[in-house]
């Protein structure tokens, strides 16, 4: 069986942020059939997105919006990858210190572009930092790659 390939393309500005890439990561890791590439929006391309099976954001609410860095990746491989990915599974995550529905629209609004496909409702982490986001996190990135191992999406 070939190996499937997960992008996660996250923008970790802070230690927490962080901690929650590196929980998604742990979560996921342990399927010899997946592979993980974990990229940050200012350093990945159009390329890093050639042979994923799906994506995974992880991104900031800045100033009610995603952060500017993943808003660049999107600039960057939107018409790239317009017509020959159409259908990749796409799950968000969004740490947003308020409400997340300006970034949660964002994303709504260019993935929607795209015709990328949510497997499921982006994830919210709202208001003050709470250490059992990272289980959360964790399992999501476990199910995802179980959901990939398994050929659900």
């Amino acid at each position: 069986m070939t190996a499937k390939h997960l992008l996660v393309v996250a923008h970790t500005p802070s230690d927490n942020l962080k901690r929650l890439k590196d929980a998604l990561t742990s979560g996921a890791t342990g399927l010899s059939s997946i592979n993980i590439r974990c990229v940050t929006p200012l350093d990945s391309g159009p390329a890093d997105l050639a042979d994923c099976a799906a994506v995974v954001l992880l991104t900031p609410e800045n100033l009610g919006y995603m952060a500017g860095a993943m808003k660049d990746w999107f600039d960057r491989i939107y018409y790239p990858v317009l017509e020959s990915h159409q259908g990749l599974p796409v799950v968000a995550i969004i740490r947003a210190g308020h409400d997340g529905t300006g970034t949660r629209r964002a994303l709504d609004t260019i993935t929607t572009g795209l015709r990328w496909r949510w497997v499921q409702e982006p994830l919210i982490l709202r208001g003050n930092w709470r250490d059992e986001w990272c289980e959360e996190i964790q399992a999501l990135g476990e199910a995802v790659a179980t959901a990939l191992d398994s050929g659900i999406f």
